[in-house]
């Protein structure tokens, strides 16, 4: 894939992302902010026998905090909690596939510390 197909491919992600909204029965919940730039995340998973059986998100940011949210969601489904713990900044920015500037970082590494978080806070 070249590296347009890409970028195109980021801002369809940020036009209409995957798993946004309110899921019901959740069990763990994340908010996170990025003052720096505004990027707001909340992260709601349904955990059951340890594995993501569902996530949505609510959130408001920039073009890559937004496709690095919807990606990551699809990324989880499925996954262990203890697998989502291994996934690393590198994994994040490799799934990306464009350049991400030192300013924008954080925006991109916003949702996995948003999921990080929830599978710390139980509760609905």
């Amino acid at each position: 894939m070249s590296l347009e197909i890409y970028k195109e491919h980021i801002l369809d992600l940020y036009k209409n992302p995957h798993n946004k909204g309110i899921l019901e029965n959740f069990t763990h919940e994340s908010f996170k902010n990025n003052p720096l730039c505004g990027d707001e995340i909340k992260i709601q998973l349904k955990i059951k026998n340890n594995k993501i059986i569902d996530v949505k998100f609510e959130g408001v940011g920039c073009v890559i905090s937004m496709a690095s949210t919807s990606m990551l969601t699809d990324k989880i489904k499925n996954l262990s909690a203890k697998e989502i713990k291994k996934i690393s900044k590198d994994d994040v920015l490799k799934m990306l596939h464009i350049s991400i500037s030192p300013a924008r970082l954080n925006c991109a590494l916003l949702p996995l510390d948003a999921i990080k978080g929830a599978l710390e806070n139980a509760g609905n």
